[in-house]
């Protein structure tokens, strides 16, 4: 089925050093950006991570330090790839729980203004889950009845996911919505404050703590009533999404 679209859509995929948000680094970006009237338009970059690609990364992605060498900084192409993100609502497969966090990290790095949070976010993989509990080449053999080739290149990856999301569409009907809010909403699967899900959510839709000695506490009344906590957190070893929505949430305390 043929995305019903009213801003463009961004598929992407993400390979990277390793998956721990804080500190590893991307080595690959593809996206493939849709336009309403269904125009495409696809990008692959390899990024040097200015760190050592780690053997066992190396292994699920084909991609070693020597491929990447010559490449640019992610800080380089930054400014590039927000521009083309800006405006859209973007997707990808298991986009929320790793690709979306790891992407908002970088662009902190490189000192990019660009609130992913902001955009409505389409994970494929959530709605696989919900419905059939597999993964990226049986979700694609299942609903598109072909084998996936050349599994973890990001463009093969990319591919497949905008494949899959219009096959699923056709698939049920009578349980989606051709409709990218509400995908966004169905494929939503945490109720996180930040990416990392060190902060969420209540049911009142207050910000609460989702760790530590302060878990279940709403965020504003700690930082109101304990200001070393602020302290500790931006100084440790936490990801710099999480610090930057821990202070807006400080300094919202202090306009009221």
């Amino acid at each position: 089925m043929k995305l019903n679209l009213k801003n463009p859509i961004i598929f992407f995929d993400l390979e990277t050093t390793g998956v721990d948000v804080s500190k590893d680094r991307i080595v690959e970006i593809c996206y493939i950006k849709v336009m309403p009237n269904g125009n495409e338009s696809s990008h692959t970059m390899r990024i040097n991570p200015g760190m050592h690609i780690p053997e066992q990364a190396s292994a699920v992605h084909g991609i070693y330090d020597e491929d990447v060498k010559d490449c640019p900084l992610f800080k380089d192409v930054a400014k590039d790839i927000a521009n083309d993100f800006k405006g859209c609502d973007i997707a990808g497969f298991n986009s929320n729980r790793f690709d979306l966090p790891m992407l908002a990290e970088e662009f902190l790095r490189a000192q990019v203004d660009i609130d992913l949070s902001r955009m409505r976010a389409i994970d494929v993989q959530v709605i696989y889950h919900k419905l059939e509990q597999r993964t990226l080449s049986a979700a694609y053999k299942f609903y598109c009845n072909a084998e996936l080739v050349n599994a973890h290149s990001a463009l093969a990856d990319t591919r497949a996911t905008y494949e899959i999301l219009q096959a699923q569409l056709d698939h049920y009907p009578d349980v989606l919505k051709n409709d990218m809010e509400f995908l966004s909403q169905y494929s939503s699967f945490t109720n996180n404050v930040d990416f990392a899900g060190r902060m969420v959510y209540d049911e009142q839709g207050n910000e609460v703590f989702n760790f530590g000695k302060y878990k279940g506490e709403r965020v504003d009344a700690v930082l109101q009533r304990d200001s070393g906590y602020y302290a500790w957190m931006m100084n440790g070893d936490f990801a710099l999404n999480t610090k930057q929505v821990l202070t807006r949430i400080k300094l919202r305390g202090f306009k009221k």
